[in-house]
């Protein structure tokens, strides 16, 4: 039986400690680099600094974590002191000559590896977003617009391929791209009050829910074609459970603020079939990825147990609940609850420990990029609190 909390008001408190007490603390002492600017990216669960590495997209998502706490938790001098030091280094360092932003730097700023990854630019645009609404500096919300205008055109673009770490072949579109502008420009529109992206967003929503979204099979698919075919196996048999829950909460907050009933009806049950389908019958968690054919799948590691679909089907499941008040929301929170609390908290405190084998012991192996930063968790554990806060 679960001992964990079921009453709204102490479901935040669990949260507001993990995040106060444990998360923050940790990335406040361990992640700032207050000598070159940004976060230390390349560290490991206790701490320690793996290489002063420095991928652009964990400096942009620095920016909304910090911004954020200081935004929907506490206006402390602390949180927007590390944001605005992740905002220098990005303006300092992030651009090429072409102002695209680049991938990955060294710990002083300087480039490694260019623009090979939008995801960095989307991550810029959420995360300037949310610092303009701390500090409204006009600056910082301009270089969002041009970024954001700039992305939404070079996705549209025949020859677009820069999506690292898994670069997209060409003639293939993929689920990611959506579902990352979902998100970004749905924020955006918040920050901004500019109604005139509302199209846009409509057109990435639908993206996600007429065309990846394959409801005659229960998944959402990774990988189509330009023209939304599927491809053949294995890349068009793959699915990443945790990345369509995550997919599906940003669908969610389209809907709940535009009162959109039946879209929060068809994303809430799209959450539903990929806890279904990653759960691990034998060891539980979510497997990060499953081919529907049982091919050996597209990439790597499928049966590892990440923290970061676990913390995205927290906060799915509880907002999927408070839209719906369907009872195998809180089914499912409890079980992915009870199998990630007693499975991810570091025994020392602090941050969850990233990734586990199958059967739950925590392994150092690499997967996808030698990354730790301050984003899944945390964002995850202020919107469960915004969620769940109790009435004033």
């Amino acid at each position: 039986m679960s001992c964990l909390p079921v009453d709204r008001k102490d479901i935040y408190a669990q949260y507001s400690s993990l995040l106060l007490d444990n998360v923050v603390p940790f990335w406040l002492q361990h992640g700032i680099d207050w000598k070159y600017g940004g976060v230390l990216s390349c560290i490991r669960d206790n701490g320690s600094v793996i290489g002063g590495d420095k991928f652009l997209w964990s400096q942009a998502r620095s920016v909304w974590t910090f911004a954020a706490l200081y935004n929907r938790v506490e206006q402390r001098p602390e949180f927007l002191a590390a944001a605005e030091n992740s905002i220098r280094f990005l303006l300092a360092h992030g651009r090429d000559k072409q102002g695209r932003w680049i991938y990955r730097a060294d710990r002083h700023g300087r480039e490694i590896e260019g623009a090979t990854s939008i995801y960095t630019d989307c991550f810029v645009v959420y995360g300037f977003s949310e610092y303009y609404r701390a500090v409204r500096d006009e600056h910082v919300l301009a270089v969002a617009r041009e970024t954001l205008e700039r992305v939404c055109r070079r996705i549209e673009e025949p020859d677009f391929q820069e999506t690292a770490p898994y670069p997209l072949p060409l003639g293939w579109k993929n689920h990611g791209i959506p579902m990352i502008m979902t998100e970004t420009v749905n924020e955006f529109i918040q920050t901004t009050g500019d109604v005139s992206l509302e199209p846009l967003l409509d057109d990435y929503v639908s993206r996600i829910m007429d065309h990846f979204v394959r409801p005659d099979r229960k998944i959402l698919l990774e990988f189509l074609t330009t023209s939304y075919q599927e491809l053949p196996p294995t890349a068009g048999t793959f699915v990443m459970p945790g990345h369509a829950i995550e997919s599906m909460w940003f669908v969610l907050h389209v809907a709940r603020r535009r009162g959109n009933p039946d879209l929060i009806r068809r994303a809430s049950e799209v959450v539903r079939w990929h806890l279904e389908l990653g759960w691990d019958p034998e060891y539980g968690g979510i497997y990060l990825s499953r081919d529907i054919e049982g091919h050996p799948p597209y990439l790597p590691h499928t049966d590892k147990k990440l923290w970061w679909p676990h913390v995205e089907a927290l906060y799915a499941t509880l907002l999927a609940h408070e839209l719906t008040g369907e009872p195998w929301c809180m089914e499912w929170y409890r079980r992915v609850a009870d199998w990630a609390w007693s499975h991810f908290p570091s025994p020392e405190g602090g941050d969850w420990v990233q990734r586990l084998t199958r059967e739950g012991k925590p392994t150092t192996e690499v997967i996808a990029l030698p990354v730790k930063d301050p984003f899944h968790l945390p964002r995850a554990a202020m919107l469960i609190m915004q969620l769940m806060e109790p009435a004033r």
